[in-house]
This record gives structure tokens, sequence and C-alpha cells, in this order.
């Protein structure tokens, strides 16, 4: 008998829409272990760590199912996106696949890798972690960082090099960061009914909905964020523009004499 064709099959049946009954698989550890490509040690250690569902006892033996090898190969899928086995465990739990994706990423660098890639002094690069700037990859469910933590870099490159120091690059970020968080605490607490009197009834509907669509929810907010972020920079931009030709003046409100203009 093939290989693939080795394993038990409990009496259980599950019916189909056309009311015909089909076997479900199941199979002993070993077995498992041997369709999902993972040992019995890794099983064993997913199930003591809460990422696998105990099996169903059927006389001496202990069988899976094929939930068990879905979630199997749901956490090795995750796992070569370099989430941490406590994201695994946080994004199996909520049970709404697909929301991984919004914590999707490319690119996989250690810090000597940044600091390599960007040409930016160690030094400052620890003054930008420690201001919450480059996020912690930990704290993103990541095991290291990613091109987006790279191409930050890259662009405070760019503002060092067309002449911003290092200390005004870490007030700048402090100030990003601190107002963000700020921004971020004022929604959850306006999503949570606190910052005005909100029918009751009609707001834990809404938290419902938002909960159960948070896989679409928060890439919308994002799109909403970029564009008010776009948009107050154009805006401040082209004030900026307008004073400076009426004042002669640059960035900062630094005179400008007629050489530099």
């Amino acid at each position: 008998m093939e290989e693939h064709c080795e394993y038990m099959l409990s009496v259980s049946l599950l019916s189909t829409p056309w009311g015909a009954k089909v076997p479900e698989a199941r199979w002993r550890i070993d077995e498992l272990a041997h369709e999902a490509g993972v040992t019995v040690d890794t099983i064993r250690y997913y199930a003591r760590e809460g990422l696998l569902d105990p099996p169903e006892r059927a006389g001496r033996h202990k069988l899976y199912g094929s939930l068990h090898l879905d979630r199997l190969a749901r956490i090795r899928d995750l796992q070569s996106q370099r989430f941490s086995l406590a994201a695994i465990k946080a994004l199996l739990t909520v049970d709404r696949p697909g929301i991984e994706g919004l914590f999707a990423s490319q690119g996989s660098y250690s810090l000597d890798d940044l600091v390599e890639k960007s040409g930016l002094d160690p030094s400052l690069i620890g003054r930008l972690r420690d201001i919450g700037l480059l996020a912690e990859p930990e704290a993103l469910g990541h095991e290291v960082f990613d091109d987006n933590d790279l191409n930050l870099l890259r662009a405070v490159v760019e503002l060092r090099d067309i002449g911003m120091t290092e200390d005004i690059l870490i007030e700048l970020g402090t100030i990003y960061v601190r107002h963000f968080r700020a921004l971020q605490k004022d929604v959850h607490a306006m999503l949570a009914g606190d910052e005005r009197d909100w029918d009751t009834e009609e707001m834990v509907a809404v938290q419902r909905r938002l909960t159960a669509n948070s896989s679409r929810m928060i890439p919308a907010v994002d799109r909403v964020l970029n564009y008010v972020h776009q948009r107050t920079i154009q805006r401040l931009t082209l004030e900026a523009v307008r004073t400076a030709q009426k004042t002669n003046t640059g960035v900062g409100g630094v005179r400008l004499d007629d050489e530099s203009s």
C-alpha cells in the first residue's frame, strides 16, 4: 500500500452537501508528524505551548485530525514569514486567517546588517531605538528587522546628509513617535466609548463588527492616516514656500541673503 495511505481512519463521518458520508482522516502522532513534515517532538512542543488542540482518544490511541494538520500548516507558514512563536500563538488565538498579512514584511536583517547597509553609526541607531522610532522586531511579532526598518534608516541618512544634525533627527523622531502614540491613545479611547456619551448598545455593536473585520479595518485606517499625513505635508510645504517668497526666509524662518535666495 502506498505510504500516504498508511494512516488510520476513525469511524466518525462527515456530512457532504449532498447528504453522503465520507470518512475523516485520523492519525497517530507519528503519522501526523509524517503528514505535516515535522517531528513528533515539535508536535508535543506546540501542544504544550497551546498552539495545538489536544488529540481525541480512541481506545488506547490518541488520534489527530485534519484540523490539527491544517493548524500545523498555518504555523509553518507563519514561521516562514519570520513571526516569533509568541506572535504565532496570538495570531492563532484570534483565529482570523489573513490578519497576519497586516504584519507582512520583506527582507531579513540583523542589527549588524542594518548598521552595515545603512551606513549609520551604531550609536545613532541606538538612539533611534531608544526613542522608539526604529521599532523593535519583537514588538511587531518578528524575530528580525525588515525592509521597512532599512528604508527608515536610509531616510535618516538622507536627512542627515542634507543638513540635519543627529540631535535634531532625534528630536524630530521623538515628536513623531510621541504624537502618533497620543493619536493611538485618543482613537482607542474613542472606540472604547470614553470620549462622549455614546449609545452603549450601538457602540458595542460597532466594536463587534470592527473586531470581526479587523483585517480590513486596519489597512483602511492606514490609508486614511497616510492621506492626512501627505495632504498636511503638502499644505504646510506650500504655505512655507509662500511665506519664504514674501519674507525671504528659509526653513525655521532663517533669513536668506540675496545670493542664497
